[in-house]
């Protein structure tokens, strides 16, 4: 559910008409509602109320906007970051450090440090040498960083290619036969609190199968390091779960998630980790764009709108779909392909789809966009940084500023010897 409604024909956010949004920030513009973050923050905590002890963290990449994470941080989730900067943004919008887990297969040695520094509550490592360097720097300052050790269980999730982390090729953790070996070498350094093992295989997934395969492989490495001697209290699970972003798109919901976890993990005895990112925030978000013209087409209408793939690049680089609907609809619809105005042929939102009929200077929203949309945003061809809007009831503000190309142009210098 989310709080993206038609009242008296027009869209709203919450309490807000979309109109009065894009009249005043101007467009294209991300939306976001409290209301919905915080009912899927807690119908994600709920789904797994019988999982025993549980750790959330949210996925800072899915969207980093601070108030975003202020919310979720309100609700009681820590944070899952990929890098230095979404460790400084998660502490920034008051997310306890000690709920803080470092993800990611390219930390820095001056990474690794901001963590130690920050106290943060885990490191996942995702090879045996970032353990051993994570280890070299902990024992160099009299301390003993908290960790668990990816494990890749080669497992298909069955999503996109891009966005699937835990096949044998693919770049993420350790493989699982050599697991053992490396756990039980870092397990001996002085630097390291070695305490449990982590997985994600994948994201956007449509059913429980795939991971329910890999959580049962995860229980069975439990079980071998525990025969080993090592004393195992943390199993990070990941994140992964989809959204529905088509009408007919039916993915596990966080209750039918949470009951399997709960079967496959009743004997583990420990404390279960969670990444919830794109399905706490996907359906929070929408962008909002406005038709430039409507151009013929030999096969359809193109529907030329201000927003371009550098504003939103899921359906540039994964052929994600993504709902337009008009603000404003009338009931008629139309045969169009939706098109933003870069000089690229992939600058396409939806091919010969059936949409609503839009005209010239109409609003319209792409849905499902709170998770991976501004985020990836960027100024290809000179263009403005997209701004972020948060709507709370009858109240919104911006709480991301359009960057303009001045500003960015700004920070560039040439050099003296070409002047």
């Amino acid at each position: 559910m989310d709080y993206f409604q038609q009242k008296n024909g027009v869209v709203h956010a919450e309490n807000i008409p979309l109109p009065e949004i894009a009249s005043e920030v101007g467009t294209p513009v991300y939306i976001y509602s409290r209301a919905t973050l915080e009912r899927h923050a807690r119908v994600f905590r709920e789904g797994l109320k019988d999982a025993g002890k549980i750790h959330l963290a949210f996925a800072v990449k899915a969207n980093p906007n601070l108030a975003v994470l202020r919310i979720l941080a309100n609700q009681g989730y820590g944070a899952d970051v990929v890098s230095g900067g979404e460790l400084e943004r998660a502490l920034a919008a008051g997310m306890k450090a000690e709920d803080i887990v470092f993800s990611g297969v390219g930390k820095s040695r001056e990474e690794l440090t901001l963590g130690l520094d920050k106290a943060i509550g885990q490191f996942n490592l995702e090879s045996e040498e970032e353990g051993e360097m994570l280890a070299a720097i902990a024992a160099a300052r009299g301390e003993k960083a908290s960790a668990t050790l990816r494990v890749n269980p080669d497992v298909d999730a069955g999503t996109h290619a891009k966005i699937s982390t835990g096949k044998k090729e693919n770049k993420f953790g350790v493989a699982i036969d050599i697991a053992p070996d490396i756990y039980a070498r870092l397990a001996k350094l002085e630097g390291l609190d070695l305490r449990g093992v982590a997985v994600h295989i994948g994201s956007q997934l449509q059913n429980l199968d795939p991971l329910e395969h890999c959580y049962v492989r995860m229980g069975e490495l439990v079980g071998q390091l525990r025969d080993a001697g090592h004393q195992i209290s943390h199993v990070d699970l990941g994140g992964g779960l989809g959204v529905p972003y088509k009408p007919e798109d039916n993915p596990p919901s966080p209750a039918e998630y949470g009951a399997m976890v709960a079967r496959i993990t009743k004997d583990w005895d420990v404390t279960l980790m969670f990444e919830p990112g794109r399905v706490i925030a996907g359906n929070s978000g929408v962008m909002v764009t406005k038709v430039v013209r409507i151009k013929p087409g030999v096969n359809s209408d193109f529907v030329i709108i201000d927003a371009a793939m550098n504003d939103l690049m899921r359906p540039a680089i994964y052929d994600a779909w993504h709902h337009f609907e008009a603000v404003e609809p009338t009931g008629e619809k139309m045969i169009a392909s939706i098109v933003g105005p870069i000089c690229e042929s992939s600058d396409i939102f939806t091919k010969e789809r059936e949409v609503d009929r839009v005209a010239t200077d109409d609003l319209g929203i792409f849905r499902t966009a709170g998770a991976y949309g501004a985020t990836m945003a960027n100024t290809y061809n000179s263009r403005p940084l997209v701004p972020e809007v948060l709507v709370d009831g009858d109240q919104y503000a911006v709480v991301a500023e359009r960057i303009e190309p001045a500003t960015i142009m700004a920070a560039e210098h040439v050099p003296d010897w070409l002047k």
